[in-house]
């Protein structure tokens, strides 16, 4: 459903592009903040199973109330289409998305854990097909959604009028999660469902807390100063513990500066893809829609995970260059920095194709004269501009900062002071009599890429135009009416019945006025010839294809951050405190969310290239820090240092020397053995590989 989201917000809530923006991905880092929760209520009360029943009842509530919140008929008593308590529709909104950040992100954090559960120590082939599997289902359905549910939100639906059908984009989810949670509860009884063992994050959370606290006690100068300040929970707490949080919060540390690469990669669900309302999506036999440009981000994950482990990684092996996992990440980012690069350098040519309003108080006007013959428009007395018969006057719209005096055709004793509203578009119709009708323009692409089409009946007799344009009185204009792209057939017919059918291929986000020349033959067979058409806003013109750079640059930078910044983590910490750096992980996540609400809030940019320039430019300044960290960065091996800790501390002196005399040989047997050496690493890669399958999801 996040495939929709934010054109839902802009197209139906009508909201602004920021307001759009910023409700999303408050959305987004909701979502990423509630699996810590999740985690604590399945370790410490209800189990993963129930857990992932209640909260999937929330989930599938919460799609069921967005569903129910697009439905414009609801409130919509004038029948016109529109919401007339849109109050009601965004109350309902926000509900529905709270229960969905709420059931997704508890269910988070245990459903691929619960998977695990199912199977015995000895069944770690099964398992690992199992997490393959697993994996795979989760490429599908982002692929599959980002597909499928534009087509829904495409199609057109309702009751008394016919809108995107936005609840049917949001209602199929629903009741798909309704099957699967009616699935999932039916397996109740072969399912292996293991005890509440209590949440290691919390016995960490107190652990760090008593340290501190312990640390602010013994402030004073008197109290001998100790090698780590969690060595101050030692009173308290296992000194095994102590040091597997020390061994997690090393890690943690580092991701300290993790945040801004989510801050760049989760703004494809938005700021892209309001980028791709802008541009042309025909691709020839396939009519792409703005929100399906997502689909390019799984299936580029889905070629380059296997291109980068088998031949991008290897040959950088082969090349004697240590590309550490710390670099790999570094690169990761800088690589996403680059695709917002690319995002920038496009959005700059998408701008040239966009209505340019003026600055401060000047307005925007062009003239139409509806004359048989051609037109001098004098403005102050001094400049004069050319209007052609049945056309507007060349250069297009003029633009004033103050009131004018306009004359037509010298004729100084009939001159029309003209006043513009700053920041506004108007069209000064311009009669055989030479009176003038400033009506509006406008001054914005036309929602969801839609056209904008109008017409002007330059007759002195009323008409009647099909596809929503209606009757329009002689020397005067329709209103707006939007169309799909492809071709347009408009049927105009006069009172005495005569009609002339009028076709126009139209593409992306136009608006055109169509002047009925007062020469108009309704009759004749050629009679669309000589309708005039003026173009008020431009189509899209720069191709959909033309973001697949940029989102291949970060696909590529998410590939090499994030599945390596998973093995990393899960190499660098304990085997029992995984489910911390995994709450760590996500919370990055949320983190990098709530920077997109602050940055595009605080530095109020007017063009959006350069608000593209400026997190990329964060993106490189912290990947530098992060460089500087990851230099005086020491791998540790958890295994080993676990193991001292686990070591008897009161044994006979003899003992201890048979023991350590012992590990000696193991040691040095373990050195000469490579096949063994092979075979340990194969197996912890093969865990690392699990681990992060799991932490995709």
């Amino acid at each position: 459903m996040r495939a929709v989201l934010v054109l839902y917000f802009r197209y139906f809530l009508k909201w602004d592009d920021d307001l759009a923006t910023s409700i999303y991905h408050t959305f987004i880092a909701l979502c990423y903040l509630t699996p810590i929760l999740g985690a604590i209520v399945a370790d410490s009360w209800l189990g993963k199973f129930k857990t992932i029943v209640y909260l999937s009842i929330v989930y599938t509530v919460g799609q069921v109330v967005m569903a129910v919140s697009a439905i414009h008929d609801i409130t919509d008593t004038d029948r016109d289409g529109t919401p007339d308590n849109m109050t009601f529709h965004v109350a309902m909104s926000m509900v529905g998305l709270f229960l969905i950040a709420l059931g997704t992100g508890g269910i988070k954090p245990c459903v691929a854990a619960f998977g695990g559960d199912q199977f015995e120590d000895h069944q770690e082939k099964q398992r690992s097909t199992f997490f393959s599997i697993f994996y795979l289902s989760i490429n599908a359905g982002s692929l599959l959604s980002t597909v499928i549910t534009p087509i829904l939100r495409g199609q057109e639906c309702g009751i008394h009028s016919q809108q995107k059908c936005y609840p049917l984009a949001f209602g199929v989810p629903a009741a798909l999660m309704v099957v699967a949670l009616i699935v999932f509860i039916m397996g109740s009884g072969m399912y292996n469902k293991t005890a509440p063992k209590g949440n290691i994050m919390l016995e960490v959370c107190k652990c760090i807390g008593f340290a501190i606290k312990n640390r602010f006690r013994h402030r004073s100068k008197t109290f001998p100063k100790r090698e780590h300040w969690m060595d101050w929970a030692n009173e308290k707490y296992d000194k095994l513990l102590v040091a597997q949080v020390k061994m997690v919060l090393k890690v943690l540390f580092l991701y300290i500066p993790l945040p801004m690469f989510w801050t760049l990669f989760d703004q494809q669900g938005s700021r892209w893809t309001l980028q791709a309302t802008t541009m042309d999506g025909n691709f020839g036999i396939l009519m792409v829609q703005p929100d399906q440009m997502q689909t390019v981000n799984p299936i580029l994950i889905l070629a380059l995970v296997p291109i980068m482990d088998s031949l991008v990684y290897p040959l950088i092996k082969k090349c004697h260059l240590n590309f550490t996992p710390l670099k790999r990440m570094t690169v990761g980012m800088l690589i996403a920095a680059l695709a917002f690069v690319a995002a920038a350098l496009l959005q700059l040519q998408i701008d040239q194709t966009l209505p340019k309003l003026p600055k401060g108080v000047a307005g925007q006007v062009k003239f139409l004269n509806l004359n048989q013959a051609p037109l001098t428009v004098t403005i102050n007395g001094t400049a004069d501009v050319s209007v052609p018969a049945h056309q507007v006057n060349t250069g297009g719209y003029l633009t004033f900062d103050k009131p004018v005096r306009v004359v037509f055709n010298k004729n100084t004793s009939a001159g029309t002071d003209l006043t513009l509203m700053s920041q506004t578009r108007r069209t000064a119709l311009v009669s055989p009599t030479l009176d003038m009708n400033l009506v509006y323009d406008l001054s914005k692409k036309p929602d969801d890429g839609m056209n904008a089409i109008r017409f002007v009946n330059g007759l002195g007799s009323p008409l009647n135009v099909t596809l929503g344009v209606g009757d329009i009185a002689p020397l005067s204009v329709s209103n707006y009416s939007l169309v799909p792209q492809g071709k347009a057939e408009f049927t105009i017919m006069n009172r005495g019945g005569a009609s002339c059918l009028y076709s126009k291929e139209l593409g992306f986000g136009s608006a055109f006025t169509l002047v009925i020349p007062s020469t108009f033959n309704i009759g004749s067979p050629d009679c669309w010839q000589a309708i005039q058409v003026v173009e008020d806003i431009k189509p899209n013109t720069i191709h959909m294809g033309w973001q697949i750079p940029q989102y291949f640059l970060m696909t590529a930078g998410e590939v090499v951050f994030s599945v390596t910044g998973l093995e990393f983590s899960y190499s660098q910490a304990p085997s029992n405190m995984k489910s911390v750096l995994q709450a760590g992980w996500l919370f990055t996540v949320a983190v990098g969310n709530i920077i997109v609400l602050i940055v595009a809030e605080a530095a109020q940019l007017p063009d959006q290239w350069a608000e593209y320039i400026l997190f990329a430019s964060l993106l490189v300044v912290v990947c530098i820090v992060f460089a500087v960290m990851s230099y005086f960065y020491t791998y540790t091996d958890p295994a080993e240092i676990e193991a001292q800790f686990r070591q008897p501390e009161h044994e006979p002196e003899e003992k201890k020397r048979d023991r350590v005399e012992m590990e000696r040989k193991d040691s040095d047997c373990s050195k000469g053995s490579k096949g063994s050496d092979k075979k340990k690493r194969d197996s912890v890669v093969e865990q690392h590989n699990q681990d992060v399958k799991q932490s995709k999801m």
